[in-house]
C-alpha cells in the first residue's frame, strides 16, 4: 500500500545538506522515492490573517477528504463493488492518482495566485460544498430509480402466492364474460389430486372440467377454474379452508406492472450512466482540488513554522506501510536540528503542542501532509 508524504523544510544551509542526504539515504535502502512538489509564489498577507487561513484549511482539508471518501463508497455500491471498474473511474485530470500528485503542477486559471489565501480557500470551500450537495442529489436519483425496480422485481422473483404470473397465463388462458370468470389457485404438490377431486364441488356453479394446470415447481401448481361471478366470494371461502390460495389477479394490471418495469430498467440503466460519469468528474475535481488544499497548507504552515521571508523547499516522498516507520526514524534524524522537542512531541501526544493547523499527533520537527491515494480503502 502506497503512502505519500508531503513535506516542507526551510531552504537553508543545514536542511538543504538533509536533504540531500535523505535522497542518497532512500536510493541506497530503497526507503522511499522522492520528487520535487511545485508550489507557486501566493500572496502571504499578514500574521493573524494566515493563523485563522491555517485553521481554516484545517477543517477543509478535513471536509474535503470526506466528500472524496463518499463519492468512491458511491462509485464502488454502483459499480457492485467491482475493483477494476472503480480504479478505472477514479482518476485525477484522466490519470491515476499517484501520477497527478508526483506531476502536480497549479491551475492558475482556477485558482489564481495573485488573490489573498483567504480567498483561494473560499474558491476551494465553495467548490466542495456544491459538489457534496450536488452527490446527495445524485446518489438520491440514483437510488431512487433503483429502489422503484427493485420493488418489482421483487414482485416477479416471489413465490407463486406472491410473484406475477404474466409469464405464466396467457389472455387466452382466461374466461372473462358478463356472468363468467377465471380464477388463478395455487395448490401444493400434495394437494394435486385432492384439488382435481373436490374443485368443482368448493361451489355450485364451477364449470365441470375446467380446471387446467398452467404453471408446475418444487413448490406446487398454478390452476386455472372459471365459475360464474357471483359464486367467487362462496369458491374463495370453501377454497381457504382446504388450504388452496386463490390469487388476486388482474392480466391488464400486472400486464402494466410489467410494462413499468421495463420502462423502470431503462431508466435505472440511464440513470447509471449519468451517475457514473457524474461521479468520474466530480471525482477528479474534488481530488485535484484537495492536492490544492494541501498546496496551501504545506505554503502557509511553511510561513508559519520559518518565517519571513518565505523560503522553504517542498518534496514528495513515495513509500509503503512496510518501510514508513524506518522512514519516520531516518526523517526525524536528518531534521531534528529544526525543532529538538519534536521528537518528544511525537512519541508523546498528550505534550501540549501550539504550533497552528497541526494535530499533536502530526507535529514533527518538519512539516508533513499525508496524502491518501488508495481509493479501494476509502469508504
Amino acid at each position: 500500500m502506497t503512502d505519500l508524504w508531503l513535506i516542507s523544510v526551510p531552504l537553508d544551509k543545514t536542511s538543504s545538506a538533509s536533504v540531500e542526504k535523505l535522497k542518497h539515504a532512500i536510493a541506497k535502502t530503497n526507503l522511499a522515492t522522492c520528487c520535487k512538489f511545485s508550489i507557486p509564489d501566493l500572496k502571504v498577507g499578514i500574521l493573524d490573517s494566515l493563523l485563522s487561513v491555517s485553521d481554516d484549511l484545517s477543517k477543509l482539508d478535513t471536509q474535503t477528504e470526506s466528500v472524496i471518501k463518499k463519492t468512491c463508497q458511491c462509485m464502488k455500491d454502483v459499480m457492485d463493488q467491482a475493483t477494476d471498474k472503480v480504479l478505472e473511474n477514479a482518476l485525477a485530470n484522466g490519470v491515476d492518482l499517484i501520477s497527478y500528485v508526483t506531476q502536480f503542477q497549479w491551475d492558475k486559471a482556477k485558482y489564481p495566485t495573485a488573490l489573498p489565501l483567504s480567498t483561494l480557500a473560499d474558491i476551494i470551500y465553495k467548490e466542495i460544498s456544491q459538489m457534496e450537495t450536488e452527490l446527495k442529489t445524485q446518489t438520491a436519483a440514483y437510488n431512487s430509480a433503483k429502489s422503484s425496480l427493485q420493488i418489482l422485481e421483487h414482485k416477479l422473483d416471489g413465490n407463486l402466492q406472491t410473484r406475477s404470473l404474466n409469464n405464466i397465463v396467457k389472455k387466452e388462458d382466461l374466461v372473462m364474460s358478463e356472468y363468467l370468470t377465471t380464477l388463478l389457485v395455487v395448490v401444493t404438490q400434495a394437494s394435486f389430486l385432492q384439488w382435481e377431486g373436490t374443485y368443482e364441488s368448493l361451489s355450485e356453479f364451477v364449470v365441470p372440467r375446467s380446471s387446467r394446470k398452467l404453471y408446475e415447481d418444487q413448490e406446487g401448481g398454478v390452476f386455472a377454474v372459471t365459475l360464474f361471478k357471483r359464486d367467487v366470494p362462496e369458491f374463495k371461502m370453501k377454497a381457504q379452508e382446504r388450504k388452496f390460495i386463490v390469487r388476486e389477479y388482474s392480466y391488464d394490471v400486472e400486464e402494466q406492472m410489467l410494462e413499468e418495469m421495463k420502462k423502470l430498467s431503462v431508466h435505472k440503466k440511464e440513470q447509471y450512466g449519468v451517475f457514473v460519469r457524474w461521479l468520474k468528474m466530480n471525482f477528479s475535481q474534488v481530488f485535484i482540488a484537495w492536492i490544492h488544499l494541501k498546496a496551501l497548507r504545506v505554503f502557509v504552515e511553511s510561513v508559519l513554522r520559518f518565517g519571513l521571508p518565505v523560503n522553504y523547499q517542498a518534496f514528495l516522498l513515495q513509500t509503503d506501510k512496510k518501510r514508513s516507520k524506518k522512514l519516520r526514524k531516518e526523517l526525524s534524524s536528518l531534521f531534528m536540528h529544526l525543532d529538538p522537542t519534536a521528537t518528544v512531541t511525537a512519541s508523546k501526544p498528550d505534550v501540549n503542542c501550539d504550533i497552528p493547523g497541526l494535530w499533536q499527533q502530526e507535529y514533527f520537527s518538519y512539516i508533513c501532509f499525508q496524502i491518501s491515494t488508495n481509493v479501494l480503502d476509502y469508504s
